[in-house]
């Protein structure tokens, strides 16, 4: 514990879009950093505090005059003030906002306690009433890449067509997966060789939208070629399977979908929810549509099924970029910049 300088808490079980973050980003800090990740719904792989560890915090670490506690959540910058004040912690305090709304009271209020804010994207840091740095978030470009074999290729699925389209996470309201089944109940008649899949859970009070959606792929006659695989174990080889990726999100925190498609060397089209404008070069490695858009989601999505030699060629751009602008090095480069900062002061 002394030679952990830095705490990653996650403070939710379930995994969300900042769990999905820490578990990517805290092995790449790990490398020129003692990081430490503290809470619940974390993988085995991560170097991790365990709850009898936590009064180690109350000392100062190897090296460094306090520790940088990293919050993401509300709950976790109350731990790191309740550590701080409380028990007199030798630490500083970092929050990472992707919020894209205005910060409810109390918000506001634990986020001037903090010593550096982090936002995830320019349009998140919009809604900042303190100084902060924009710090983009980044793809694993080890986990996340093109194909490279057979099982990458779209005849393995053992569904029909030449071509996929994919749409991924939680099947709700807000990530648009109407909008995306809407659109292909009315392009896939017109494109035999394409087919669509649907992958992310389908929580409990969401099962009557996903029931819904699926009675209207049904009354279509579209079953087989718009298929819901639900939570598959890994989706990065449906990354590499598909040819275009649909992110149509009404309201979204950051949102990696679009780098991971890219970092797989697929097309994609988005809407401009949450930091989506930020991540694509519209008209180079994809198209971004206004959010809640359907029609306008349909017509770009058909640009690529009219001409999928036009998503190959935007795929192979989109790899290009992520690699030179997203990389998840860049990410811990400049969080370590947020550290050094504090602790040079």
């Amino acid at each position: 514990m002394r030679d952990v300088v830095v705490v990653a808490p996650n403070f939710k079980k379930r995994l969300s879009g900042v769990t999905s973050t820490i578990i990517q980003l805290v092995p790449f800090q790990a490398r020129s950093l003692g990081i430490a990740t503290l809470g619940p719904g974390l993988p085995a792989g991560l170097r991790k505090m365990r709850w009898w560890q936590v009064p180690a915090l109350l000392r100062r670490p190897r090296g460094k005059p306090f520790r940088i506690w990293h919050a993401r959540r509300n709950t976790e910058m109350i731990g790191g003030l309740v550590l701080r004040h409380l028990f007199r912690a030798p630490m500083r305090l970092v929050f990472t906002s992707a919020a894209q709304r205005e910060h409810k009271t109390f918000t506001r209020w634990l986020i001037r306690r903090m010593d550096a804010v982090v936002a995830t994207s320019s349009r998140s840091g919009a809604f900042l009433k303190v100084p902060h740095k924009v710090v983009r978030h980044g793809v694993d470009l080890e986990r996340f890449h093109p194909p490279r074999g057979n099982d990458d290729e779209w005849q393995v699925a053992g569904l029909p067509g030449r071509y996929g389209i994919g749409c991924f996470g939680r099947i709700r309201h807000q990530k648009g997966t109407d909008l995306f089944v809407d659109a292909m109940i009315a392009l896939l008649p017109r494109y035999p060789e394409w087919c669509a899949v649907v992958l992310g859970r389908v929580t409990a009070d969401n099962r009557g939208f996903a029931d819904e959606l699926k009675a209207r792929v049904k009354r279509a006659g579209l079953e087989e070629r718009i298929v819901f695989l639900g939570e598959v174990p890994d989706a990065r080889p449906w990354y590499r399977r598909i040819t275009l990726c649909v992110a149509p999100s009404r309201n979204e925190g950051f949102g990696l979908t679009p780098l991971e498609a890219m970092a797989s060397q697929t097309a994609v089209v988005a809407s401009d929810a949450g930091a989506y404008a930020e991540l694509i070069r519209e008209g180079e490695t994809g198209h971004v549509t206004p959010a809640g858009d359907g029609e306008a989601l349909s017509r770009a999505i058909e640009t690529y099924m009219a001409d999928p030699a036009l998503a190959k060629a935007h795929g192979a751009a989109g790899l290009e970029h992520v690699r030179a602008h997203f990389a998840l090095e860049r990410e811990a480069e400049g969080l370590r910049a947020v550290y050094e900062e504090l602790w040079q002061k």
